[in-house]
């Protein structure tokens, strides 16, 4: 009896099944797939299956991934180096952040390390691309290179084991904090002194979890004017995302589009009295994510009611 042997190529099934990593940036307010320099309007090439609105993008990533096999054949619509990046998460139900998530943080601001997470919540309305402008209102205004989950699929009581399921991808964030505004008050102010307008920079892009082999191990930076001030790896957090995602699950139902900065490493300003000035520029990388550059602009004088 004859044997009939089939050859196939194993990558090419596995890209038609699963589909490919994609990158989600936002360009005018309108979500897109990036390869390289090129950017694809993803309600274009979808064929209007998936709208524009960067939210809606983020509820069907799934789909994103078998959209991104198909790029090849797609006509780009420009050029990221031509165009200006809106922040990849426009309006999240939730933005979540961490506080004293490093030992080395809990460290340097003289505070006992927590035993469980320190959470507080960033206004969405301080979200702004990955070069925009930092605006300045007191002389105590600090930096945080943070990475930035988003969740993909929305969840109750989500388990540790299953948390990264439920993550579509990952970004840089910086939480930019008015420290006057902050400890303004006893407790403090985390919420209002991280929430200013522009306070909240994310970007350049959204990369899914399938881009890396190890998502518990991303090398952040801060450089202010060239200056390193922040060096540290998320292998270091107190409570890694998995951790994170289980506790706030239990508390709340965790939707499509919510973010959770995962908070910072020791260098802040205010452990070394080097607070953002006028015309300085926050150079933030995180190994794996890219590069944001955002210049700091003094705007008015929030305290005294300017």
């Amino acid at each position: 009896m004859a044997t009939l042997t089939i050859y196939f190529d194993i990558k090419q099934f596995e890209v038609v099944l699963f589909g490919m990593a994609f990158i989600l940036g936002n360009i005018n307010g309108r979500a897109v797939l990036v390869d390289g320099d090129n950017y694809f309007d993803i309600e274009s090439i979808s064929n209007g299956a998936i709208s524009s609105n960067p939210m809606d993008a983020i509820t069907k990533y799934s789909e994103l991934h078998a959209l991104s096999a198909q790029l090849h054949a797609a006509t780009p619509t420009g050029k990221v180096s031509e165009v200006t990046l809106g922040p990849p998460i426009t309006q999240p139900k939730n933005c979540f952040a961490v506080g004293l998530n490093y030992k080395s943080h809990a460290a340097e601001s003289a505070m006992e390390l927590p035993t469980n997470p320190l959470v507080f919540t960033k206004f969405p309305s301080c979200l702004v691309g990955p070069t925009a402008d930092v605006e300045l209102r007191s002389d105590a205004v600090d930096y945080e290179v943070e990475l930035v989950v988003v969740i993909g699929t929305a969840g109750k009581d989500i388990d540790a084991s299953d948390a990264w399921s439920h993550v579509a991808g990952v970004t840089i964030g910086q939480d930019i904090s008015d420290r006057m505004v902050q400890f303004a008050a006893q407790p403090p102010h985390f919420d209002l002194g991280k929430s200013f307008d522009t306070f909240g920079p994310i970007g350049p892009f959204m990369y899914s979890t399938d881009h890396f082999s190890n998502l518990n191990d991303f090398t952040l930076e801060t450089r202010i004017n060239d200056e390193v001030r922040q060096s540290d790896t998320t292998k270091n957090l107190i409570f890694d995302v998995p951790f994170l995602i289980q506790y706030l699950s239990h508390i709340t139902s965790l939707s499509p589009g919510d973010i959770i900065f995962t908070g910072t490493p020791d260098g802040v300003g205010a452990a070394q009295g080097k607070f953002l000035r006028d015309g300085d520029v926050i150079t933030t990388t995180i190994g794996g994510l890219g590069t944001m550059t955002n210049t700091c602009r003094r705007v008015s004088n929030f305290n005294k009611g300017n």
